[in-house]
């Protein structure tokens, strides 16, 4: 069986430090907070997959895809099915809001759900749902300086 191709997004704001965008489930509080992530669909590139996920999950239009940062075959953790994920690193605005809610655009499942989201610094003190966070170390810390040159 063929995994389910999908795409993670590790958003970095940086006012100081680095702080990373999150989300809540308003209504599945139960789901754990999470990274915008989802499929990719047929003929769309991993980088304009993992901008849209950004856009529809959160509504930050202004992230700027910096990289990606690692590829994990992975199991869905309820089904059990195949799914491949590539993790990308990007950048958000220093004036982003700090936290919002935003009802999900799209025509995915989880449109019009509403989430919760917000900047979280880093480094995290409580994991992420899925373990979402494991591939945090892998992005490159020289990221600021190439973002603003």
């Amino acid at each position: 069986m063929r995994p389910r191709i999908r795409v993670a997004a590790y958003v970095i704001r940086h006012r100081g430090l680095p702080e990373l965008l999150v989300f809540d489930h308003v209504d599945a509080p139960g789901a754990g907070t999470q990274i915008p992530a989802g499929g990719v669909r047929p003929g769309e590139e991993l980088d304009e997959a993992v901008l849209r996920e950004v856009r529809e999950e959160t509504g930050l239009r202004a992230a700027t895809v910096m990289g990606q940062t690692t590829v994990e075959d992975k199991p869905h953790p309820d089904t059990g099915q195949p799914r491949r994920t590539t993790f990308f690193h990007l950048a958000a605005p220093a004036e982003s809001p700090d936290a919002w809610v935003h009802r999900v655009q799209g025509q995915d499942s989880d449109a019009g759900m509403v989430f919760s989201c917000r900047f979280l610094a880093l480094p995290m003190t409580t994991p992420l749902a899925d373990h979402q966070d494991a591939w945090l170390g892998c992005i490159d810390e020289n990221w600021a300086t190439r973002s603003s040159t």
